[in-house]
């Protein structure tokens, strides 16, 4: 057994490699600079974890999130390799001694974010280090071709100077050939060997469900389906309602988002990846770094503004090889929802600077100063000294992070919201009925337009302002309201925090110029648009759509996603049975099974269960079927 192999048993206990993780690894030890495109769960980490204990010093792993570099350094010194990582908010004590620890040797990984590449303090350590394997995690983030870009990967190439003879590998799941290629320009690949598996998940079933009515669809699908899964939804208040329909409905169910605290979130994980319940419904901060290999669906519910965001975590289901189901739920609200978001995402590039500046002087950060200084998030308080709305303000602030500047909290951790579900009749009766609050109702109805339409972000200082009260009996009204069931009122969390991760520079120095930024935001359009084209193509193969978009050539069908299984329907006896049978009245499932058994039909079972997804028919209550007009 060669060393390779031996390090595998000993530390993750495994005694073969999956696909390419060896010839990976051989490159890496061969210090050839490496890109590694494998699939969600293909075992990206071993392919720079494994390599880096039989190279001389350090690791240093550039990764974008905090939860995903803990989860990391969590498992690594789990199996007794020392890691540690640096991130945001730890104290210069604790920092000084993470970075004494990779000087003397102590350490074998080190995570930072790239951010850190910008501190000083950071760079002196890190020339003195003893470096062997630079890796870049989500390496995608990189080009301002991919979905995520942020500018602060552009400065990872800058430390190789320091040491120019360490091979680089970089790392993503999800990557269009020009996005790769503008990977290894960036990185200032030499001869850099490129590794990429196949797109291709002959297990996976794509479907696109286009259903007025996603919950009800949602759970016939979820009880055909059967064990475990995740279902994505972009608002945590979307995740909570959602299980708790699902509870209701007779199926286990839990949810996740980062509005919950660090505890409660690994309990619930844990419950999950136990089977401790079937569904876990989870905003996207869910997924990363879970390897959890019999998960037999995953549901989007809302569209993902981009086919990789969705390749990748559709990718989370069915790892054991198993077919598992990877399913988009669309309304026609979603394509505005998705074009509006957009619009919100890029802000006017005055905006940015303007908010940067703002945020600057409201803290009172100096010139050149600021790093690593945090501050209570007063985000209503700053809106209304500057004269901001607070979408356009979230939205540059969160512009900014991505430049590395600043940390900000999740947008829904930040503000108060209000959303008005009654009908306007029920809204009339109630202010009949009940003159103060019904007046409170009004008013707040004419400040904020969208209460009506979903959770909209409020001020309730500048609600009492306009009312002449006190804020705390605007929050008092707003919680007596969410009592009476009027309205659902999310009062803001008690001290939210922002952190300033880098010194502060001169906002004309901050990096979008206007072409610069046009460009990204054209990208971010095609991305869109490509999203809208996969969902909106119901004649070629789900699969061969995505395998194509990342440049992947197949003439292949799947056989199995939902226009395939259109396409190769023959004329089938059993629905024309079932149709002329239910054109008459309803009729109990089991009664319909039984009939159509009796004149010879077979599989009668499964045709219904089909014809339910597919919209032709509808299980009411008592088992009943009803013919869909």
């Amino acid at each position: 057994m060669d060393e390779k192999h031996k390090l595998l048993k000993k530390h993750w206990g495994f005694d073969s490699f999956r696909p390419m993780q060896e010839e990976i690894i051989e490159s890496v030890l061969q210090g050839h600079d490496t890109l590694a495109l494998l699939p969600t769960g293909g075992g990206k980490s071993l392919c720079y974890q494994l390599p880096a204990l039989m190279r001389n010093g350090i690791c240093l792993v550039v990764s974008p999130l905090i939860a995903l570099m803990k989860d990391q350094v969590q498992q690594l010194n789990d199996r007794k390799l020392k890691a540690a990582c640096i991130v945001s908010g730890m104290s210069s004590d604790v920092v000084n001694g993470v970075l004494a620890n990779a000087l003397s040797g102590t350490l074998k990984f080190l995570y930072v974010s790239p951010e850190r590449l910008r501190h000083h303090m950071f760079i002196e350590h890190l020339r003195r280090m003893k470096v062997g394997l630079i890796a870049v995690d989500e390496a995608h983030c990189i080009s301002q071709w991919g979905y995520d870009f942020r500018p602060p990967y552009l400065q990872i190439a800058d430390i190789r100077q320091y040491h120019p003879a360490t091979p680089v590998i970089a790392l993503t799941a999800t990557a269009t050939p020009a996005v790769a290629d503008d990977i290894c320009t960036q990185l200032r690949m030499r001869d850099c060997h490129r590794f990429q598996s196949s797109f291709i998940r002959e297990n996976l079933a794509y479907m696109v469900i286009h259903d007025g009515n996603k919950y009800q669809r949602l759970l016939r699908m979820v009880c055909r389906i059967g064990g475990t899964g995740i279902i994505y939804m972009r608002s945590r208040n979307g995740t909570q309602n959602l299980a708790r329909f699902l509870e209701e409905s007779g199926v286990s169910a839990t949810y996740y988002h980062a509005g919950l605290d660090a505890r409660e979130r690994d309990r619930r994980q844990a419950r999950w990846m136990s089977d401790g319940c079937q569904v876990m419904v989870a905003t996207n901060a869910f997924g990363m770094g879970i390897d959890k290999p019999d998960v037999r669906f995953v549901v989007h519910m809302d569209m993902p503004d981009s086919l990789e965001a969705y390749f990748q975590e559709a990718g989370r289901a069915g790892r054991d090889g198993k077919t598992a189901y990877a399913v988009l739920l669309c309304d026609p609200s979603d394509k505005e929802q998705l074009v509006h978001d957009l619009a919100t995402d890029f802000p006017p590039v005055k905006m940015i600077r303007n908010t940067y500046r703002a945020l600057c002087n409201f803290y009172r950060i100096p010139m050149g100063g600021g790093t690593d200084s945090q501050y209570d998030f007063d985000i209503e308080q700053i809106c209304f000294n500057y004269n901001f709305t607070i979408r356009e303000f979230y939205s540059a602030c969160r512009i900014l992070e991505k430049e590395g500047l600043i940390a900000i909290p999740t947008i829904e951790d930040a503000y108060s919201t209000v959303y008005i579900p009654a009908s306007r009749d029920e809204i009339y009766r109630f202010q009949v009925d009940h003159q103060r609050l019904g007046d409170m109702l009004q008013c707040i109805m004419r400040m904020y337009p969208g209460l009506l339409d979903g959770a909209t972000p409020i001020d309730e200082r500048k609600i009492a302002r306009s009312r002449n009260m006190d804020a705390q009996q605007v929050i008092n009204d707003l919680k007596h309201l969410h009592e009476m069931h009027i309205l659902q009122y999310r009062q803001r969390p008690q001290g939210p925090q922002i952190a300033f991760t880098s010194e502060r520079i001169d906002e004309k120095n901050i990096y979008p110029s206007e072409a610069n930024y046009a460009l990204l935001k054209d990208a971010a359009q095609k991305r869109v648009n490509a999203m809208l084209r996969y969902v909106g193509n119901d004649l070629e193969c789900r699969s061969r759509q995505l395998v194509t978009y990342f440049g992947e050539a197949t003439e292949k069908d799947c056989g199995v996603c939902d226009v395939c299984l259109r396409r190769n329907r023959k004329p089938d006896n059993v629905k024309h049975a079932v149709k002329k049978l239910l054109q008459k009245s309803p009729v109990e499932v089991r009664q319909l099974i039984q009939l159509l058994t009796a004149e010879g039909h077979e599989q009668v079972g499964d045709t219904i269960r089909e014809m339910i997804d597919l919209g032709e028919v509808r299980l009411g209550a008592n088992s009943l079927v009803y013919l869909e007009n």
